[in-house]
């Protein structure tokens, strides 16, 4: 089996193979740290996130590294208003975005690499695109010659024609007159009166967006990546931008493939979420609310690609099936607890169909990262759990494989829904005293223990293998 992956740069799934046998370099476009992250930029470090875990489930090493960008008019303008410099801008939304993907399961990149911190990097790296004379100098900034780069638009699909339209719409005169071309863009910024700046051949200034990802890109993973991803809207200009930089710089392919995901969208007429159209939900203030499974569950089970709509709804159905993933997983944990070892294993064609429903999810997953398919296996395998569940008796080592199968797919999505004090002795001493009253038809005090757990958030089901608990979400 092998894994296809659709290709932004192609416009076509294609067989992945890595340059190095089991081994994956993978970079993630991270965010610009001036506020607090919402979910449509939770989505894309989810979407991501779950494509690096499953690579790894397949055997692959991941050296996953994703960038900070420190340095922004935006991080700027938040730090005047703020009242502090952007670099303790940056260090408290870098903070912040940690705490709250950490809420999520994500797992930490191998590097977070900052712009701050490569600044003699990006200058260097300008002074060889001069020379090659793939860029140029006009006043104090430095700017990328899209001319020389033929294969510019080649990942966004737009012609030159459209790009030059586009571009001198949003361009003012005054930079306009020291472009070539209205599409070149900027490699470095001539510094602005009281704003943060660096020295360069060039003077005082500042890299511009796009040339941080090229430097940090191929500093830490070398000069071809194996997987450059990012969100829907970076792929024109930021990720274009990239390409023309570093090929143009190294003389080599600069991402072997090109993964983009896709918004979030809010609302009735499910229009992108983003901060500039004021329609976002802070990632922060929904999991403060909501449990962070149901929202990693909700953002990590759609197919990366297409949008994900948000609202009450799909929260609701995100909600709904983290609790019958819970609940299975609770009824499995009483029954091994209730159920003796044995040396042989009679029930094996319970564990074929679990075999079975594995192959079912490589098959998904590897069909371009499909979650959605591939929940719809761990589903039924949810469905094949709780009929062996009704079985009169059980074998431990049939439910324990079935438990460790479950979680370990679940995992795959970022999913851990056990917790290590599953059995709370104070709890279960209250069971068995209501048992006992049970039995000796004192069903007053049944009554009142049943009450007193309730109480507390524990509710009990009676069934036929015995009285079992779980909390109240």
């Amino acid at each position: 089996m092998s894994i296809q992956l659709y290709n932004t740069l192609t416009r076509q799934k294609e067989v992945f193979t890595p340059q190095k046998e089991n081994e994956v370099t993978f970079y993630v476009c991270g965010p610009t740290v001036y506020n607090y992250i919402h979910i449509g930029n939770a989505r894309s470090s989810v979407a991501f996130d779950t494509i690096r875990r499953y690579l790894e489930y397949r055997g692959f090493t991941v050296n996953y590294v994703s960038n900070f960008t420190d340095v922004d008019d935006k991080i700027i303008k938040a730090a005047k208003e703020e009242g502090l410099t952007p670099k303790e801008v940056a260090n408290k939304y870098i903070e912040a975005f940690m705490e709250d993907t950490g809420a999520l399961n994500i797992k930490p990149a191998n590097k977070y690499p900052r712009v701050m911190d490569h600044i003699e990097d990006i200058v260097a790296f300008n002074e060889r695109l001069i020379e090659k004379g793939h860029a140029y100098e006009a006043d104090g900034d430095v700017y990328f010659r899209t001319d020389s780069f033929e294969k510019y638009g080649e990942l966004s699909h737009m012609s030159l024609d459209e790009l030059r339209v586009g571009a001198s719409e949003r361009t003012n005169d005054e930079e306009l007159a020291r472009k070539e071309n209205p599409i070149d863009f900027a490699l470095w910024k001539k510094a602005k009166d009281g704003e943060i700046s660096w020295p360069s051949p060039w003077g005082e200034g500042r890299p511009g967006w796009h040339i941080e990802c090229s430097v940090m890109a191929t500093k830490h993973l070398g000069h071809t990546l194996d997987i450059h991803a990012g969100g829907q809207d970076l792929e024109f200009p930021h990720h274009e931008n990239e390409i023309a930089q570093s090929e143009s710089h190294y003389d080599q392919t600069f991402a072997n493939y090109w993964l983009h995901n896709g918004f979030v969208t809010f609302g009735q007429d499910e229009e992108k979420m983003s901060k500039s159209l004021g329609n976002f939900v802070l990632l922060r203030d929904l999991i403060e609310a909501v449990d962070p499974m149901v929202v990693r569950y909700l953002l990590g089970t759609v197919h990366y690609r297409r949008p994900l709509k948000y609202d009450d709804a799909a929260l609701e159905d995100a909600r709904n099936n983290i609790a019958r993933l819970r609940e299975v997983l609770r009824r499995t944990n009483y029954r091994i607890d209730q159920t003796e070892e044995t040396t042989e294993v009679q029930d094996s064609d319970w564990l074929d169909r679990v075999n079975e429903i594995e192959t079912s999810f490589k098959v998904a997953m590897d069909d371009d990262f499909n979650a959605a398919n591939g929940m719809t296996a761990v589903f039924e395998l949810v469905k094949v759990m709780n009929h062996y569940l009704e079985e009169e008796t059980v074998e431990k080592v049939v439910l324990t494989e079935m438990k460790q199968k479950l979680n370990e797919l679940l995992s795959i999505f970022g999913l851990v829904l056990e917790k290590e004090d599953l059995v709370d002795e104070t709890i279960q001493a209250l069971i068995d005293e209501r048992n006992q009253a049970r039995a000796d038809r004192n069903f007053q005090r049944a009554d009142e223990i049943r009450d007193e757990l309730k109480a507390q958030g524990i509710l009990l089901d009676d069934t036929p293998h015995g009285t079992q608990w779980k909390r109240e979400n």
